[in-house]
């Protein structure tokens, strides 16, 4: 899961004609393509002017890099790991 985010007053949408929203707990929604099922976002409660945005939705170029990496102690074998950005010395594994 490769993800984004932006405040709601930041984006512009130029349909939302197959948007649906699920809403799996009280404070939590996912927006996803109501024709193919794809998961294009999420949003919580708690920051209701901010939207997560899968990054596997948006048009390349995208001028996204990855910064962190969750859990790379269990990644499958198809994944080549990278090195982790200085910037989170806590994804760094232990010498």
């Amino acid at each position: 899961m490769a993800a984004t985010a932006a405040d709601i007053a930041d984006l512009t949408f130029l349909t939302t004609d197959t948007l649906t929203w699920y809403e799996s707990a009280p404070d939590v929604q996912y927006g996803f393509c109501g024709t193919c099922g794809s998961s294009l976002f999420w949003r919580t409660a708690e920051r209701p002017w901010h939207l997560s945005i899968t990054a596997g939705s948006i048009d390349p170029p995208t001028g996204l890099r990855t910064d962190t990496a969750l859990f790379m102690d269990q990644h499958g074998d198809y994944h080549q790991a990278q090195p982790v950005d200085e910037a989170h010395p806590a994804d760094r594994p232990e010498p």
